[in-house]
């Protein structure tokens, strides 16, 4: 397994481990760090094995981090 998998697979058993701890601010600060750090990887992840691979990733991710993805959803609506 390349690299770039193995830091993707760590990302997400991280993401996972940290999110079934409680929160003060329900995990927000943690999503935001989690998203910067997860761009560089998928950077990474393409370039290592192209375009269809990220798009899974994406879908992995967003699946884990859904209220980011959901609130920017409706940002993006009302902005619209």
């Amino acid at each position: 397994m390349s690299l770039s998998l193995v830091l993707a697979l760590a990302w997400f058993i991280f993401v996972n481990v940290r999110g079934m701890f409680p929160s003060r601010d329900h995990h927000w600060r943690f999503a935001y760090v989690m998203m910067m750090l997860g761009v560089p990887i998928l950077g990474f992840v393409w370039q290592q094995h192209g375009p269809w691979y990220v798009l899974v990733l994406l879908v992995l991710a967003g699946w884990i981090m859904r209220w980011p993805v959901i609130y920017g959803w409706r940002w993006l609506r009302r902005k619209l």
